[in-house]
């Protein structure tokens, strides 16, 4: 599980997923199938949490990576290809933006 620290030296990234509550358990299923499925075996991944806000229209899902590189080359395998399609098709859209930890309190 990732640790949130101030001089982390990897890639964090949070994707926000907005769905209609009648899609959230779907969605959730999908994101968790992927993870355990795919994505946690891939190199550089370090850990990540997935989060839905009380009214299922939101998942924020936040993950940390050893490298910027590790990320990216998860996104371009075939088999995440297919699944974000699938995953698209269960949300109104979904967005990855990478940060960098600035402060931790």
């Amino acid at each position: 599980m990732p640790t949130i620290a101030a001089d982390f030296p990897g890639q964090t990234v949070i994707t926000t997923f907005e769905m209609t509550p009648g899609t959230a358990d779907d969605l959730m299923e999908a994101l968790t199938a992927a993870y355990e499925a795919c994505i946690s075996r891939q190199p550089g991944f370090l850990g990540a949490g997935l989060h839905m806000n009380d009214a299922r229209t939101r998942i924020c899902n936040y993950s940390q990576w050893q490298r910027r590189e590790d990320y990216q080359a998860m996104l371009r395998t075939p088999e995440m290809r297919e699944r974000n399609r699938k995953i698209n098709e269960l949300c109104k859209g979904f967005e990855p933006v990478m940060y960098e930890v600035t402060g931790v309190f």
